[in-house]
């Protein structure tokens, strides 16, 4: 069986991708402390985003059996999000925890006043472990 795969060229791109504009979308929607929204969550409980200049990081805590896990602080890659409601472009970001035995591949974006995080999590330590993906949502505390 064989595929064939279309590949675009930059002019069929979304314009907004070349538009400066979403070179220098505003943070402030994502720059805080954030808290998981599902009080029996049994991934994260809290993320914290920073910015330094033009670069993001990120940290986190996820669920411990007696207290939070933390997260390494990570740095992040500023990404377009093209897809807000009503047209509007914000800021997502996109980071990769490493963990030595686990990796989680995460996205950040807020819509709506709620930061959403889907993750994707890779066990690389031979443990057999299935992979998964999760969606979290998070209100701001700060």
């Amino acid at each position: 069986m064989t595929q064939t795969l279309k590949f675009k060229q930059s002019s069929q791109l979304d314009p907004a991708l070349s538009d400066p504009a979403t070179r220098t979308l505003n943070a402030d929607k994502l720059i805080g402390r954030w808290a998981n929204t599902g009080a029996e969550t049994e991934g994260l409980t809290e993320i914290v985003i920073e910015q330094d200049g033009e670069h993001f990081f990120v940290s986190a805590a996820g669920v411990g059996e007696s207290d939070p896990v933390p997260w390494p602080r990570t740095k992040a890659t500023a990404l377009a999000n093209l897809e807000e409601e009503a047209g509007q472009r914000a800021l997502a970001l996109a980071v990769d925890f490493d963990f030595g035995f686990m990796k989680a591949e995460t996205y950040l974006r807020v819509n709506k006043g709620v930061l959403v995080i889907v993750a994707y999590h890779t066990f690389t330590d031979g443990s057999l472990r299935s992979n998964y993906v999760n969606r979290e949502f998070f209100y701001r505390r700060d």
